[in-house]
């Protein structure tokens, strides 16, 4: 069994800083690609910032120069920094990351947690 749980969302003015979280738990064998997506009302799911388990990241286009991503492997967490926060940045986030899993035959698949909501008003 494993667990993936972020935290760290909540309400922050326009300009203002969030740092949200994500950990794996459980059966793992390895952790490989960790990555924040986010999902706004009415929109499709969209990739926000990825993280390779040999550290090559991905950013799009409208976060770069405002969030940070890292991950801290000995603690299988990832963390997304968010500075400059602006209305449209209003989502919900997911952290989404693919391990291996410890079983009678080890196998990949992709975890979701469960979301934390974001909100940039004034």
């Amino acid at each position: 069994q494993v667990h993936v749980v972020e935290s760290g969302g909540g309400l922050v003015q326009p300009g203002g800083s969030l740092r949200l979280s994500c950990t794996a738990s459980g059966s793992i064998s390895k952790i490989n690609t960790m990555g924040w997506y986010r999902q706004a009302p009415g929109e499709q799911r969209e990739l926000v910032a990825q993280v390779t388990s040999g550290g090559k990241i991905t950013y799009a286009d409208s976060v770069k120069g405002r969030f940070t991503i890292s991950r801290d492997n000995a603690k299988s967490t990832m963390y997304l920094q968010m500075n400059n926060l602006k209305p449209e940045d209003t989502a919900v986030y997911y952290c989404n990351a693919s391990i291996t899993v410890v079983a009678l035959v080890y196998a990949t698949y992709d975890f979701w947690g469960q979301g934390t909501q974001v909100t940039v008003s004034s």
